[in-house]
């Protein structure tokens, strides 16, 4: 029997947990940026930048994800978006970072090793989410065989 999802969040709550994962993701991009450059403002700029862009992709990668009615709560659904997110966030970080420092080996080596750290900082972080009721909606699946047949 085909499942249809439907969304269990909320718009706040994908939009508290874009934000509370963003200030996790800011301080990470900004410490590799750091570490690989060297220079702090080239550093910051990368982590502001990646503030906003990231916010906004974020949302909508949650948002996409409400789709998906593969194991709600599980922990291989919690990894599976924390590798769909990574290869979205680590483009991101890539394309700023060259920006920035205009230097592409810089760029692949900040993209790199945050995508290393963060797939586990963002399954740590989805995991956490799983235990926070609000903003939850308890919408069950609707059984393909139940709902209106296409016009």
């Amino acid at each position: 029997m085909e499942i249809i999802a439907k969304p269990r969040s909320g718009h706040a709550r994908s939009f508290v947990k874009a934000v509370s994962w963003r200030v996790i993701g800011t301080l990470d991009t900004f410490l590799w940026g750091l570490f690989v450059t060297g220079q702090p403002l080239a550093a910051g700029a990368i982590a502001a930048l990646e503030t906003f862009t990231k916010v906004f992709i974020f949302y909508l990668h949650e948002r996409a994800w409400q789709w998906v009615a593969w194991d709600p709560d599980g922990r291989g659904r919690a990894l599976a978006k924390a590798f769909t997110w990574r290869f979205v966030g680590s483009l991101d970080t890539f394309i700023l970072s060259m920006l920035i420092t205009g230097n592409a080996a810089f760029a692949m080596t900040i993209a790199t090793g945050e995508a290393l750290t963060k797939i586990v900082l963002y399954y740590a972080h989805e995991r956490i989410w799983y235990r926070i009721p609000w903003g939850r909606k308890t919408v069950d699946p609707v059984p393909a065989a139940v709902r209106e047949p296409a016009a």
